[in-house]
């Protein structure tokens, strides 16, 4: 991963034009996902929506990844690719999009139920996103590396849940990755500290059961090595005036879900026009 680039104020909103761009997105895809739907159907309609909001897609061509969509269902952890196989009732997708606009990228990503899921595979859903939220939090002037991993890891493994280890969240902006690596995990006090102007792709990826993955002769999908179900959750955030400030949201999720929630409410600073 490359060099830590603090971005300006200016910069900042390129990136969060970029990933509202995402975030509109997956809230247009979070609509149409249903039973008897292919993967690849929704991956054409992303990037006909990116193309329409004069963007390209972030990871179509991105080292010679195939599509504008990685999409991992069920026991795929992330880097899923795309296909006709249709998603069935009880199904989880994992959907991560990246848009590219004004020379900056957004990148993020939401884990969806496919109509009635598993109380056991809800809960899992429901403690990754929290994670997300506990490792912002963290991403504070001051803190570390240390402190964000620390907390997302905390919260999952206390659930009983898998942290997994090799893949981690990045720095954000005219790379899709920068530096610093974010890992889900780590210890207090240990790691780079945070300062104004970094802009993080924050990234908990948590697996039901074991925390270990392989990964497909494809040389993309990723998979839990026993079977069981992932979750994958991704916000873009800025570190303004020394606190987290979301450039990323759910909210057009939820809008198309039906789904009231505050949990972005700490963390944004700018109303969001759904």
């Amino acid at each position: 991963m490359g060099a830590i680039y603090l971005k300006n104020q200016e910069e900042i909103e390129c990136i969060r034009e970029s990933a509202l761009i995402v975030s509109k997105t997956l809230g247009m895809l979070a609509a149409e996902i249903k039973p008897g739907v292919t993967t690849l159907e929704l991956d054409r309609l992303a990037e006909a929506f990116i193309r329409d909001h004069n963007a390209e897609p972030g990871f179509l061509g991105l080292y010679d990844f195939p599509n504008t969509l990685c999409m991992s269902p069920n026991a795929q952890v992330v880097h899923g690719i795309p296909n006709n196989t249709p998603l069935e009732e009880g199904d989880i997708i994992s959907i991560d999009c990246g848009a590219y606009k004004n020379g900056f990228y957004g990148d993020h990503a939401y884990t969806f139920a496919v109509g009635e899921i598993e109380k056991e595979t809800q809960k899992l859903l429901n403690i990754t996103k929290e994670s997300l939220y506990k490792g912002i939090a963290m991403f504070c002037a001051g803190n570390r590396l240390g402190d964000l991993g620390y907390a997302i890891q905390a919260h999952c493994e206390k659930e009983g849940f898998g942290m997994v280890r090799e893949l981690v969240g990045h720095g954000l902006g005219r790379e899709m990755h920068e530096g610093p690596e974010v890992p889900n995990y780590g210890k207090r006090g240990r790691g780079k500290k945070f300062v104004d102007g970094m802009v993080l792709a924050i990234e908990p990826m948590v697996n039901q059961g074991t925390h270990r993955i392989k990964q497909l002769k494809d040389g993309w999908t990723i998979l839990t090595a026993d079977g069981k179900p992932s979750a994958h959750f991704e916000h873009n955030v800025a570190l303004i005036d020394g606190k987290p400030e979301l450039l990323s949201t759910f909210e057009y999720i939820y809008k198309a879900l039906g789904i009231e929630s505050d949990e972005e409410v700490l963390y944004r600073k700018k109303t969001i026009i759904l």
